[in-house]
Order: C-alpha cells, then sequence, then structure tokens
C-alpha cells in the first residue's frame, strides 16, 4: 500500500461510519467503473480502432467538432 493511501485511509477512519461507507462506496464503484473501461479497451480490436479514427477524422473535415481551445479557453 503506498504512502498517500494510507494517509487518506487513516484521514477516512476518523469519519463517522456513515461517512466511511459513502466513501468506500465511491471508491468501490470507481474501481469497478475502471475494471469495465480496462475489459473494453482492451477488447477493442484494431479494426475498431480504425473505424473510429476514420470517423472522427470525417467529423473534423465536415466542421462536426468543437475545438478544444472553445472547449477550454484559456
Amino acid at each position: 500500500m503506498t504512502e498517500l493511501l494510507r494517509r487518506a485511509i487513516a484521514q477516512i477512519e476518523k469519519l463517522p461510519d456513515e461517512q466511511q461507507d459513502a466513501i468506500a462506496l465511491k471508491l468501490l464503484n470507481e474501481l469497478q467503473d475502471e475494471q469495465a473501461w480496462r475489459t473494453r479497451f482492451e477488447a477493442t480490436t484494431d479494426q475498431q480502432w480504425d473505424r473510429l479514427a476514420a470517423t472522427i477524422r470525417q467529423e473534423i473535415a465536415n466542421g462536426e467538432t468543437i475545438p478544444l481551445d472553445d472547449v477550454f479557453p484559456s
């Protein structure tokens, strides 16, 4: 276990049981979600990635995308 995780758990242990359970549920859900995404990415074939890239290139060419600078202005 990392030092950062030890520190986080030490802080969580100071909280009431209800808050500890809420945090634990969030962490477990996050871990489950991360595993589901990892599984999906690992199952994606080169052909599927190529098709996705072609779709994105077409959307860019058609002006169907929003520049990142518009989404995240500086």
